[in-house]
């Protein structure tokens, strides 16, 4: 649509706990195959530097892409699937889509 402009999202993982390191690896190989195809951007990944309020340690990572319909479409892709697949039941995990404010 001419004139709208798009409001960016981002992909918030949330890893409660990693079951396998050999799988979160493969996921970890396989996964950035899809993210530039999607437009995506990495802002954060690991562990947070400080903990405030009910906060646990957590590995993290939250991604910005150009839009939700983008972040869904990554999410969706053969390629991210692939990786999801590899992952299997390595890691026990949330995956969050929020459009920005």
């Amino acid at each position: 649509m001419r004139g709208v402009l798009m409001k960016k999202a981002y992909g918030i993982v949330v890893y409660e706990s990693i079951l396998d390191e050999a799988k979160l690896e493969a996921y970890v190989e396989l996964a950035p195959k899809a993210f530039d195809k999607y437009g995506a951007k990495f802002l954060t990944r690991g562990y947070p530097s400080v903990l405030k309020e009910n906060a646990r340690n957590e590995r993290t990572v939250v991604v910005e892409f150009p839009s939700v319909e983008q972040a869904e479409a990554f999410y969706e892709s053969d390629e991210y699937q692939l990786a999801l697949e590899a992952l299997g039941d390595g890691a026990v995990r949330s995956y969050k889509i929020c459009e920005a404010f």
